[in-house]
């Protein structure tokens, strides 16, 4: 048998690959002792060697030579040069029938096991020699089978009797019986032997190594067996001439099964392409389906992808126009259809993304996502817009009641706190609301006036929602050609810096102005800053203006300072958007340095509410700004959002009271306590105080008595132009009067818009 290496790359490019199930020869490969490196290996092939030896040993002992004639000889001959050579290869498996099987049987049948042995195992050492010059090669499978043929014989003794003598008897079901035992021993003992090499240096079990290449082979050892019991029996009854006689016949018999064969493995071969042919094309087949699969697979995916968030997963703004534009269309078959629409914007929403980072913001939205989903219907349908905008569409409501009351059930959900991250998060939101019964035709209309009715929620405070009305719409119209104008108006030169005087209450001299923005439409005359000034943050308008208010002040001041020879000093407001601004300091140093007036006559005032926002983040822009000289000054202090343990940090040289103490000092005097308060909170901390809005005699004089340094309002003066400033600022130069100089021109201002300056 020529066993087939289970990984071909390691055999003699010699090598045939079949089986031959008598003579063995165990196929090494190259770097057999690396290959071969484990000690259990190594024994068992040693043993296998010492083993066929010792058979061979013990069988040349007991060899009876005399028997040994020339037709044992003739026999051997044919066996050791012919035989192997010469094999017919079962179709569609890996063995085949050779001549040397039967002659080794045959050998067996008339000269006894010994003569077998040791003829089988020259057989396989001169068999070896042809396809391996490695003498452990030789030696190895020369052992294989002297030990395999070692055990058929003396099985077949020991089961039937001597093998020789059986077949000189009458063809007898004994015989039948011992040539199917030499069969199965030489099939079990050869394929077993090999088998163990075989597991042994692959690692397999044996049982998988002997049934994938061994189990099928079977029939060979049974053919050859038959073959020879056939040729013994008719030498035995007619002579060994009847055997040479019969030599042309074997040989037709075999080229005509070889020929018969051939065809059939032609045909074979011919199935086996179509096999092949059929499987390739059921692979493609496969494979087309797979592909087709894949690509449903994708698309569908981006179908989801296309009319979804990706981060929260609901509905995108292009599906919610979709269910808009069918809930529409429902509305107008069916006048009864109500429907309502939800535009939901968080509040402070950047402030989380700030301090907490983007990925806690993501998370928050999510969160969210699922909480709004909670809140609603299966029937409903919420969507994420972008951002922090979400709008839901609620379907089949009986009134506007409806809507109102999954607005509330929304804020209630959102009073509950989220935690993502280790953090506890607490958010509101501001939600406008819009009915079918506005007979809309595009569902960009629903979005736009929900829109407008969630700002609107958003001026009145946030945390809240509002029901869109149609003056909502022209309101939203207004503000959008305001936000036209403003933005012409920058362009234009439209707007105007006037000077409130800033005058020290004892002696009532002018000491500075306070600079404030005044907007003169051409059509609407004078706008309120409480008008434009949030629309100009939101534009981002506001660094354009406030940086033109600046340069114009302190040209202002330092030509002031020029016409009089006193100190003097402008206050100028910052917005909260400029206070944030990235390159405020350099805007300053640009604006001092080009109009060449001291830091120290420009004090910048900021808002309470600004620098509390974010104290520390405040703490060390003040600080940046105090810097360059300038003064600062905490504007409308006391409305309630400083914390005294932080006003300390700050640099701050004045604090400007809020009008509102101002105004209600008569009214009793828990007023007047708070304003002698802050007064003297200001004196311990080193601050100077300035009061805004004095308007009567009563208050100047009720501050003087509580040492109140600094003031202003319209007892003294409303704003006024520069011009008006200057013959102002010469007027108290030339009279130097202790009284304050009242102004009462009716072309100012009305005395709403004093207070109003740019935050």
């Amino acid at each position: 048998m020529l066993l087939p290496s289970p990984k071909p790359r390691y055999l003699p490019r010699k090598l045939p690959q079949h089986l031959d199930p008598i003579t063995v020869v165990f196929a090494l490969p190259p770097d057999d002792m690396e290959a071969y490196s484990n000690r259990f290996t190594k024994l068992f092939l040693w043993l296998v060697i010492v083993l066929g030896m010792a058979a061979c040993v013990f069988s040349a002992i007991h060899l009876d030579v005399a028997q040994l004639d020339r037709r044992f000889l003739f026999l051997a001959l044919i066996t050791v040069l012919v035989g192997s050579r010469l094999y017919v290869r079962v179709p569609r498996t890996k063995g085949q029938i050779t001549v040397s099987d039967t002659f080794i049987f045959l050998i067996i049948l008339l000269f006894d096991g010994e003569a077998a042995i040791l003829l089988a195992t020259i057989e396989a050492f001169c068999t070896s020699l042809r396809v391996s010059r490695r003498k452990f090669h030789h030696m190895f499978n020369a052992s294989v089978m002297a030990l395999s043929y070692f055990i058929t014989v003396w099985t077949v003794r020991l089961s039937c009797g001597s093998p020789a003598v059986l077949v000189q008897q009458s063809y007898s079901q004994k015989l039948i019986l011992a040539l199917s035992v030499m069969a199965l021993a030489q099939y079990a003992s050869n394929t077993v032997l090999i088998a163990c090499a075989l597991a042994l240096r692959t690692g397999e079990r044996f049982w998988h190594v002997w049934k994938h290449n061994f189990l099928y082979t079977s029939l060979t050892y049974f053919a050859g067996a038959s073959a020879a019991g056939l040729v013994a029996k008719l030498i035995g009854s007619v002579g060994f001439l009847a055997f040479l006689a019969m030599t042309p016949i074997i040989a037709i018999v075999y080229f005509t099964y070889q020929t018969y064969l051939n065809s059939v493995e032609t045909k074979l071969a011919q199935i086996e392409q179509a096999e092949r042919h059929v499987e390739e094309l059921s692979r493609h087949i496969a494979e087309q389906q797979r592909i087709s699969q894949e690509l449903q697979h994708s698309r569908e995916h981006f179908r989801h992808a296309a009319f979804h968030d990706a981060l929260t997963g609901l509905p995108n703004r292009a599906l919610l126009l979709d269910h808009l534009r069918l809930a529409i269309e429902t509305a107008k078959r069916h006048t009864d259809h109500v429907f309502a629409v939800l535009f939901i914007d968080l509040d402070r929403f950047k402030n989380i993304n700030d301090s907490l980072g983007h990925g806690i913001g993501d998370h928050l939205l999510i969160a969210l996502a699922r909480r709004l989903e909670g809140c609603l219907r299966p029937s409903d349908t919420v969507s994420r817009l972008g951002g922090d905008e979400f709008a839901i569409l609620l379907n089949g409501l009986d009134d506007a009641r409806d809507a109102i009351g999954v607005a509330e059930r929304i804020q209630a959900g959102l009073m509950q706190p989220f935690n993502l991250g280790g953090h506890e998060v607490y958010t509101t939101a501001s939600i406008g609301i819009t009915l079918s019964s506005t007979n809309y035709e595009q569902p960009e209309h629903v979005l736009r006036d929900a829109d407008t009715a969630m700002y609107r929620a958003k001026e009145k405070g946030k945390a809240r929602h509002e029901l869109f009305d149609t003056v909502m719409h022209a309101h939203a119209v207004a503000l959008l050609k305001l936000e036209n104008d403003l933005r012409r108006a920058v362009e234009r030169n439209e707007f105007q810096v006037y000077y409130q005087p800033l005058v020290a209450l004892d002696t009532s001299r002018i000491t500075g102005f306070e600079a404030l923005l005044r907007w003169s439409h051409p059509e609407r005359g004078f706008i309120s800053p409480a008008e434009f000034i949030p629309l100009a943050e939101e534009t981002g308008l506001i660094f354009e203006i406030g940086r033109w208010v600046l340069n114009q002040s302190c040209r202002q001041m330092q030509s002031w300072r020029q016409l009089v020879a006193r100190p003097l000093k402008i206050s100028v407001n910052l917005s909260s958007k400029q206070f944030s601004q990235p390159n405020l300091i350099d805007q300053i140093k640009q604006t001092l340095n080009e109009s060449q007036l001291d830091p120290h006559c420009l004090q910048l005032e900021i808002t309470e509410s600004v620098v509390m926002e974010n104290a520390e983040a405040a703490a060390t822009m003040l600080t940046q700004l105090r810097a360059l000289g300038v003064e600062l000054s905490i504007d409308d202090f006391g409305t309630g959002y400083s914390s005294l343990s932080y006003l300390h940090r700050f640099p701050v040289s004045t604090l400007k009271i809020d009008r509102s103490f101002i105004g209600r000092m008569g009214a009793g005097d828990e007023n007047a306590e708070i304003v002698r308060t802050i007064i003297r909170l200001a004196n311990n901390l080193g601050m100077q105080v300035i009061a805004e809005g004095i308007e009567t005699e009563a208050q100047l004089a009720q501050l003087r008595t509580l040492k109140c340094e600094y003031g202003q309002g319209y007892l003294f003066s409303r704003p006024v132009t520069a011009e008006q400033a200057t013959a102002l600022l010469i007027g108290h130069t030339q009279t130097d009067a202790a009284a304050a100089t009242h102004l009462t021109e009716d072309a100012l201002l009305d005395p709403d818009t004093v207070s109003t300056y740019v935050n």
